[in-house]
């Protein structure tokens, strides 16, 4: 599908100083800076597994490097030299070889779904590969990486696929690592995605999608980076949706800032 015209625009995004994508408001004037997706939907998020990992990925990284544990007991003291050492700490654990693995398999199914050859694989990926390709023959791409925008809540992303099966339109994602503990915030995100209409930054413009999207079931691609298997599931992007809403509730709550009142000796002010 290389002449796929919803193949993502090459020239890059202006952002704005904490990368939130520039966008110009329907009705036209001076670009604005709208809320990147998983940034938004990241306010209900339980991080909980998500820290106890990285706890854990600091320890390991601890005990396999004796220099980073010496650094440690010298600069205890020093907040910014501790951070900078439990990166380390991190990196020395290979915590983000799974991250940079999945962002390679992601770029090459990519390469597979606009009929791009693939370069020389080791073993492992080339199975990953072929298991997609066999687990997705049964969906057509029409929409590769292709931004969007919600323009009721100054949101922007992009969802990796949009599919045709069976006659219908679905939001997709390839997701290579464990799906099971980020349920909630996958079916925000994709529920954003099927509400959000496709943005052009280059031009400034927005179109329509090769065809309604379903509002109400969207599909992960799972894709275990390693294990050269590759299954479908759908995920309930309508419950996903009522989410998003009070997670743009909580939001809202979050701005606000005069929750204190000066006491003068006399009753509060009324409400």
């Amino acid at each position: 599908m290389a002449d796929d015209p919803f193949d993502a625009p090459t020239a890059v995004m202006q952002r704005d100083r904490y990368g939130r994508p520039l966008v110009t408001p329907p009705d036209g004037g001076k670009p604005v800076a709208y809320t990147r997706c998983t940034t938004f939907v990241d306010v209900l998020d339980d991080k909980y597994n998500l820290t106890q990992w990285e706890k854990r990925m600091v320890a390991v990284g601890l005990a396999d490097r004796a220099d980073l544990l010496l650094a440690v007991a010298a600069h205890r003291d020093d907040k910014r030299k501790l951070n900078d050492l439990t990166k380390s700490a991190k990196e020395a654990a290979l915590a983000s070889a799974a991250s940079t693995t999945g962002t390679a398999l992601h770029t090459l199914t990519e390469r597979i779904d606009r009929g791009l050859s693939l370069p020389a694989l080791p073993r492992e990926a080339r199975a990953d590969l072929e298991a997609y390709r066999h687990t997705t023959a049964g969906l057509t791409p029409h929409a590769i990486e292709q931004f969007c925008v919600l323009d009721t809540m100054h949101v922007g992303g992009t969802p990796d696929r949009v599919v045709e099966h069976l006659g219908r339109f679905y939001i997709a994602d390839v997701k290579t690592g464990n799906i099971d503990f980020g349920a909630m915030k996958i079916a925000m995100q994709m529920a954003t995605y099927a509400r959000s209409t496709p943005y052009d930054h280059t031009t400034q413009t927005r179109f329509p999608w090769p065809g309604e999207i379903d509002q109400n079931w969207a599909l992960v691609i799972h894709l275990p980076a390693g294990s050269g298997t590759c299954e479908l599931r759908w995920i309930d992007i309508s419950a996903g949706w009522d989410a998003v809403l009070v997670a743009s509730q909580v939001r809202q709550w979050r701005s606000h800032r005069d929750w204190y009142t000066r006491y003068d000796s006399t009753l509060p002010p009324s409400p």
